[in-house]
């Protein structure tokens, strides 16, 4: 019988499959000798305070899930993984083709559709990316938010979509999401790309991560670490986990690609 004392990871219920997630996650620890156990939040404010707390040991958190930790441990924290599908990933400001639209300072007097207002991908880098190009986003636009499930930082993509469906109509201009969700969705038929244009791009940028306190011991982050990076996509009984999770690799953390959004937090006074 092992009685190891398991690591606790947080994440937050953005979507039902995240139990289903994380319970494959929990075996394959066990499996590995790294036994863990799993909390589910239902907001990243949550998660993050739990790990401030110590309630438990790592967070799987969204980009902003990271800029806030990092703000309320006064930077004290560390990213340790991250899929190969959260690097350099950049926002896509599109519009109709019938609008005109071909450069940021069109956007002037126009109506911009955005996701939930603290989706990092459709909202939050968007307007920082305008703003460092000279747009007043007080006074040059008008902004439409489609506040889905707040809390969840953009993982739930509703916000992305319905901000889709009203440039669709004509209710807005133009509107935000990420690079990833506009193949997604022409993919799966809701966005015509001979209707609609991309006519800007935001700086790259990174997304999830796993974060724990910077004391975190030393050589549970390496055997947790080891165990994580050891699944391959080519074994069937890790691909489905994986699949649903959108990676094929699990890679170590970078953090250098915060920048923009954490300045942008700041500039925004997301947390003031």
């Amino acid at each position: 019988m092992n009685l190891q004392k398991p690591i606790r990871v947080g994440a937050v219920a953005y979507d039902p499959k995240v139990v289903t997630i994380w319970e494959i996650i929990k075996k394959y620890f066990e499996d590995s000798g790294v036994p863990i156990d799993y909390v589910l939040y239902s907001n990243y404010e949550s998660l993050v305070e739990a790990l401030v707390h110590r309630h438990i040991h790592i967070a799987w958190n969204s980009p902003l899930a990271w800029v806030r930790a990092q703000i309320l441990t006064r930077g004290a924290c560390k990213a340790l993984a991250m899929r190969d599908t959260d690097q350099g990933l950049t926002s896509k400001l599109y519009t109709r083709v019938d609008t005109g639209l071909q450069t940021l300072s069109d956007l002037k007097g126009k109506t911009l559709a955005l996701g939930a207002i603290d989706s990092p991908q459709a909202t939050l880098l968007p307007l920082y990316h305008l703003m460092k190009h000279g747009i007043d986003i007080q006074k040059d636009l008008k902004i439409i938010y489609f506040n889905l499930m707040v809390g969840k930082h953009g993982d739930h993509i509703g916000g992305e979509e319905e901000a889709l469906k009203a440039v669709q109509r004509g209710d807005a201009d133009a509107g935000a999401m990420l690079d990833f969700n506009w193949i997604r969705f022409a993919n799966e038929g809701k966005l015509d790309t001979s209707r609609l244009k991309i006519f800007a791009s935001t700086d790259p940028f990174d997304h999830c991560n796993f974060t724990a306190l910077e004391d975190f011991d030393p050589e549970l982050e390496r055997r947790w670490t080891e165990a994580l990076f050891k699944m391959r996509y080519d074994n069937p009984e890790h691909r489905y986990m994986m699949d649903l999770e959108g990676l094929k690799e699990w890679r170590p953390a970078r953090t250098t690609f915060y920048k923009d959004l954490t300045e942008a937090v700041q500039k925004l006074k997301v947390y003031t």
